[in-house]
């Protein structure tokens, strides 16, 4: 039997790769069909790169390793990277013209765990420029399709931002351009744009999935994770994604991978939902409320418990996150100089005035922003007064997490305050855009898992994300929280297209 494929973008990953397993369709018909809906609906702005041939030589392979029988889990599934990791087939830009036209030699540890499982990459992904921003309007690639830079739009409503950095990442899914993609979260930019486009994504515990080979923003805090239609979808690229890599990445924890899928199905009753009072306090949309509120009630039905916390330096995560990361930035972008790779200026005197013109050139506002940010926490004389005070406090908001995990197994609460906003909403005010990160940040800090599920639709019918925050190394738990409440609900299965 042969399905038809104008339903192939229809599937789950799992049903993806039931498919592919029972010789339904091809590995190369499913690359064809999804880089034929990448090019369609390439006025979403979605991907920055494509190439063909390279995709359909992977499925190629990925089709005679199923005719061999020596098939992987993810055998013959597209899926897409976001353009922070590097890949040696497609070009690397983190969102820059610092990198614009980068190819890398080798592809990250991420790239090659779901190689190796059998995936095969449709392209790379848009995002703000090295990771950096709430919207995913920072970008400074020209979109496939596109002669110039564009940001990228929530196919639910095209005059609405995505959510960022990971906004390729999350329409990708959602218009059903890939059934799965790769993402980022340094603040909550796996986590956000699943909200804002009514998809599932998870960040795992800080070091499970290995940095090496992604384009580094601030390495205390930057985690890969997948990006899917569901939870069960998630949990089989994050099993695939997970695992040590010491020799490559001093931040990798010696923790073998898991099968996430294992635990899928455990019943919930009895489990205890902490929901922390300040999640719902002032400055929460009461459409974003009423869509949590809902998913929360169908936990009750399932005989979870819901438990009130506090966790009472949420606040204080902004000011602590936009301290440090933006100081881990400052140093890790001073490696983007002209002299070994990435954009050079032409036009120079000496030394330093090509360091000068080429990060004037090279970098976006943005970056630029949080560069002189950095540079000034961790000057003689503010370092004491600034970046030791922010680690000081960032020990005791995970301190705040343990002492609620004693009356709890699980967090929820909103993922952001409102829904997605308009294009250009928040124009040349960045606080605004930090400001949507409040309720992600605190997981951040302390390197907890959290995720995004589909919980409900908001003011102009846009998605509204259910947060789920587990304590460290509990992604199994967390992923099994979320596939419950998708058996009862089917927020995750609509599609804007």
């Amino acid at each position: 039997m042969t399905l038809n494929t104008t339903a192939l973008h229809d599937l789950s990953v799992v049903e993806l790769a039931a498919g592919l397993r029972g010789k339904q369709f091809s590995a190369v018909e499913a690359a064809q069909h999804f880089l034929a809906r990448a090019k369609a609906h390439q006025n979403l702005g979605a991907y920055v790169a494509l190439n063909e041939d390279a995709t359909l030589a992977q499925a190629q392979a990925a089709d005679a390793r199923i005719a061999a029988g020596t098939a992987g889990a993810l055998e013959g599934v597209p899926i897409a990277h976001k353009d922070i990791f590097v890949t040696q087939a497609f070009p690397s830009t983190a969102g820059s013209k610092m990198l614009a036209g980068y190819q890398s030699p080798f592809d990250a540890t991420v790239v090659t765990k779901l190689a190796e499982a059998g995936a095969v990459t449709l392209g790379k992904l848009n995002c703000d420029e090295f990771a950096m921003g709430s919207a995913n309007e920072n970008s400074a690639v020209a979109p496939v399709g596109f002669d110039a830079p564009a940001p990228v739009r929530n196919p639910w409503a095209t005059d609405r931002i995505p959510g960022g950095s990971s906004g390729g990442s999350a329409v990708a899914v959602a218009a059903r351009l890939a059934p799965a993609v790769t993402g980022t979260d340094t603040g909550g930019s796996i986590r956000q744009p699943a909200s804002f486009c009514g998809i599932t994504g998870i960040k795992p515990t800080y070091g499970r999935a290995s940095r090496y080979g992604m384009i580094a923003f601030a390495s205390s805090l930057d985690q890969a994770g997948p990006m899917a239609r569901s939870a069960e979808d998630c949990a089989l690229l994050l099993s695939a994604m997970c695992g040590p890599d010491p020799d490559r990445d001093s931040t990798s924890l010696d923790v073998p991978a898991e099968n996430f899928s294992a635990k899928l199905n455990d019943s919930i009753d009895g489990l205890r939902i902490g929901i922390p009072a300040e999640f719902f306090g002032e400055g929460l949309a009461p459409d974003v409320r009423a869509a949590v509120d809902g998913a929360l009630k169908e936990y009750e039905k399932l005989g979870a418990k819901l438990v009130p916390i506090s966790l009472p330096r949420t606040q204080l995560s902004i000011p602590v996150y936009y301290i440090i990361a933006p100081a881990e930035a400052s140093s890790n972008l001073s490696r983007f100089d002209g002299v070994k790779f990435g954009h050079r200026a032409k036009d120079y005197t000496d030394l330093v005035d090509m360091y000068k013109k080429t990060r004037a050139e090279g970098f976006g506002d943005e970056v630029k922003r949080r560069i002189m940010i950095g540079a000034y926490v961790l000057s003689h004389g503010y370092y004491d007064a600034y970046y030791l005070q922010a680690q000081k406090i960032r020990r005791m908001i995970a301190d705040d997490f343990q002492n609620a995990f004693k009356d709890c197994d699980v967090i929820a609460g909103p993922v952001a305050p409102t829904v997605a906003w308009k294009l250009g909403e928040h124009g040349s005010d960045p606080l605004a855009d930090y400001l949507a990160d409040i309720f992600t940040l605190p997981a951040s800090l302390a390197g907890l898992p959290g995720m995004s599920v589909p919980a409900g639709f908001g003011e102009g019918g846009m998605p509204v994300g259910l947060q789920l925050i587990g304590n460290y190394f509990k992604e199994a738990q967390l992923l099994n929280t979320a596939h419950r409440l998708q058996q009862a609900t089917d927020f995750h299965l609509r599609s804007p297209l």
